[in-house]
């Protein structure tokens, strides 16, 4: 920047040394010359700012952020189907929400969120002595037949390759505090069981998980990436 800012000063007092003034301007050239020095730098200085050593470090750092993050894994273009679910991400949030119809006309609607937790467990290959870290995605499933109908909700956990509820609600359309229930873990092991199965049938299994987990992992890089680039 230092060399630019010299050769600019450079052209323009060569330009300066040959430039021609006419003889009604001279007045105001010659009063304009004799200004103090530092009116001129002033004005010069506004007009092409120096960055600081920090901030163009940090610059440099960013660039070569960004640049690892996009050949490493580069993001691809989102999902917007899985099976019978529409999938709608959220550009800049840290939601995506899958819409859908059950085979018995029920609306279905899923929000999940990105990578919210995580948990270590065994290594399964290469060094068994070490933890791998099992991220976590909090879901809410809920389940209408329609305008004005009472709605079931799954609060469930998606793990990378399995899906898990954890309460189960009813909240009614009338606006009434509905009984919330016990927790999932707590319930009757036959109860538990249907309501697994209630969920498979609908298509929130853990196959559901690997894909969310797959989505989440493009999503977290791709806003990443933005971020990056905004600071």
């Amino acid at each position: 920047m230092a060399r630019f800012l010299q050769a600019s000063r450079r052209a323009v007092f060569s330009c300066c040394k040959t430039l021609i003034i006419p003889q009604r301007h001279q007045h105001q050239y010659f009063r304009r010359a004799n200004a103090p020095p530092s009116v001129f730098y002033r004005h010069f200085s506004s007009a092409a700012p120096h960055k600081s050593p920090i901030e163009s470090n940090i610059i440099r750092i960013l660039r070569n952020e960004i640049e690892y993050q996009s050949d490493f894994a580069p993001p691809h273009q989102p999902d917007t189907k899985f099976h019978a679910f529409t999938v709608e991400d959220r550009p800049g949030e840290q939601w995506v929400t899958l819409k859908g119809k059950s085979a018995w006309d029920e609306s279905i609607k899923i929000e999940a969120t990105m990578f919210d937790g995580s948990t270590l467990v065994p290594k399964t290959t290469g060094d068994t002595s070490g933890k791998d870290m099992r991220l976590h995605i909090s879901l809410l499933v809920d389940i209408s037949k329609g305008e004005g109908k009472d709605l079931l909700e799954f609060v469930c956990s998606a793990w990378p390759d399995s899906l898990e509820i954890q309460k189960v609600y009813i909240f009614r359309r009338d606006g009434s505090l509905p009984y919330l229930g016990p927790d999932f873990k707590n319930m009757d092991s036959e109860l538990q069981s249907a309501f697994c199965e209630f969920l498979k049938a609908r298509g929130v299994n853990d196959d559901l998980s690997v894909f969310l987990h797959a989505f989440m992992n493009n999503k977290d890089r791709t806003e990443l990436i933005k971020w990056l680039g905004k600071i």
